[in-house]
């Protein structure tokens, strides 16, 4: 024991560890909209012309080319809310997302070569959708956009839009105007408008639902 060294425990210098992170937190630069909506234009804008050269000098026996470069003017139409400018009116920005629908439908005319289907079937059905968006985004923004009542305008909607389609493809087949598939897709859609409805006006139904449902 002798010339042993004795340390004392409480006096023990301990030297901190350093950590294996680095002292400064690193921060990614957020891509901007203008680069996304550059991006989005430059992807679009280079497959329609591709597909349009190779329609033209390759594959020339009919403009196949035209549903590529509608598709991709309907999806550049849709992207400019979320995209190009987020300031832009919803019901202006549905009204534009018709007008790139029913153009879309016009070159798709140009390839079958008949327009009676897109006069009395497509654009109709595109301007009965469009209105029924536009209610959609009007009942949502402006009256109430609660769970239970955004259910309800959903039902509403595809009960109308479904009475619409098979009254309009009556209309184009010449057939007697009455309902028959699209009736039984109005029944469920009252029931539960009905069972929605009642929801709505009794409070206490309406908040144990809502606990039940976790929303």
């Amino acid at each position: 024991m002798c010339n042993t060294i004795v340390l004392d425990p409480n006096n023990i210098p301990w030297s901190e560890a350093s950590s294996p992170y680095p002292d400064r937190r690193g921060k990614v630069e957020p891509a901007r909209r203008k680069d996304a909506a550059i991006f989005v234009s430059v992807l679009l804008l280079t497959i329609s012309i591709t597909c349009g050269l190779l329609n033209r000098l390759v594959f020339s026996r009919n403009l196949w080319s035209l549903l590529v470069i509608g598709f991709c003017l309907v999806v550049w139409v849709i992207c400019i809310p979320f995209i190009f400018y987020r300031k832009l009116s919803p019901y202006l920005a549905v009204f534009l997302d018709g007008l790139a629908v029913s153009f879309y439908l016009y070159l798709i005319s140009r390839l079958t070569g008949s327009t009676d289907w897109l006069r009395y079937l497509g654009l109709p059905i595109t301007a009965l959708f469009t209105f029924l968006f536009e209610l959609f985004m009007l009942f949502t923004l402006k009256v109430n956009r609660s769970f239970f009542s955004v259910t309800l305008y959903i039902f509403s909607l595809i009960s109308l839009s479904c009475i619409g389609i098979e009254l309009l493809c009556r209309n184009f087949l010449e057939d007697p105007m009455r309902l028959t598939w699209s009736a039984i897709v109005l029944t469920v859609c009252v029931v539960f408008i009905i069972a929605i409805v009642t929801i709505l006006l009794l409070p206490r139904v309406r908040e144990e639902a809502r606990r039940r449902l976790h929303f």
